[in-house]
């Protein structure tokens, strides 16, 4: 499928600002409008990415929002270090207290090569103004042998299933988000820049492209979501 192109979408250069004011205004109804939308499969989700996890001892939760993706990987791994860091300020305010959080941009992580062993975002990857780019940063705070875990939103199936997809997608969330989070705009945003998504092999092909290996793709909900994993091959040790 070839992703359509929307002229409801911002352009690049304004993507960033536009995204981060987008999730700014619907903070206080982000977490609600998530499991309504998902018919509560959202909270299913975050504990497949906490399972893909693995043994991590230290997790960076890209795109936290709210934290609650954090909070699942912390419950399930309670011995991690799991950090959760956006850019949209807004949503860290909803975050529970006890939780490690920092305001930061996902293309320019501010941590040291080499830091976590697993590094996680949900529904982050699309939002980016370079997804290229933002793959990158996540790698570079990677360690080697770590794992790089992805859930995100795909243009859909095809055939009367995808019709039907597109259908509450592109006309019931609208308007579930104009009624509920006063925010038509946000929710219309949320579908279109579904629909010009890259599918989910294109993602993982730009994943080995990185340098990562071993990348798999699961899709969740009849393929309308995708779980992408992937690691980063150890470095070999030199010969004495």
């Amino acid at each position: 499928m070839v992703p359509r192109v929307s002229r409801v979408l911002p352009s690049v250069q304004e993507k960033p600002r536009y995204v981060a004011a987008m999730f700014g205004r619907i903070a206080t109804r982000y977490d609600f409008m998530n499991t309504l939308m998902t018919g509560g499969q959202d909270a299913r989700w975050r504990r497949i990415v906490a399972d893909a996890v693995g043994h991590a001892e230290q997790v960076l939760d890209v795109g936290t929002g709210t934290g609650k993706l954090a909070r699942a990987i912390a419950q399930r791994h309670p011995t991690a270090n799991v950090v959760g860091v956006d850019f949209a300020l807004p949503m860290l305010h909803h975050a529970a207290p006890s939780q490690r959080l920092a305001c930061a941009d996902a293309t320019r992580l501010p941590f040291a090569d080499a830091t976590f062993d697993a590094v996680v975002s949900a529904f982050l990857v699309r939002n980016l103004a370079n997804i290229r780019n933002g793959i990158a940063e996540q790698v570079r705070v990677l360690r080697p042998g770590g794992r790089l875990v992805i859930l995100e939103t795909t243009p859909g199936p095809g055939g009367w299933l995808g019709r039907l997809f597109r259908l509450y997608f592109r006309v019931l969330v609208p308007l579930l988000g104009g009624l509920i989070a006063g925010d038509a705009a946000a929710y219309t945003y949320l579908p279109e820049s579904t629909a010009a998504f890259e599918e989910p092999e294109q993602l993982a092909a730009a994943l080995r492209a990185a340098g990562l290996e071993d990348v798999r793709v699961r899709r969740l909900c009849f393929g309308t979501v995708a779980l992408t994993t992937s690691m980063l091959q150890p470095r070999e040790m030199p010969e004495e």
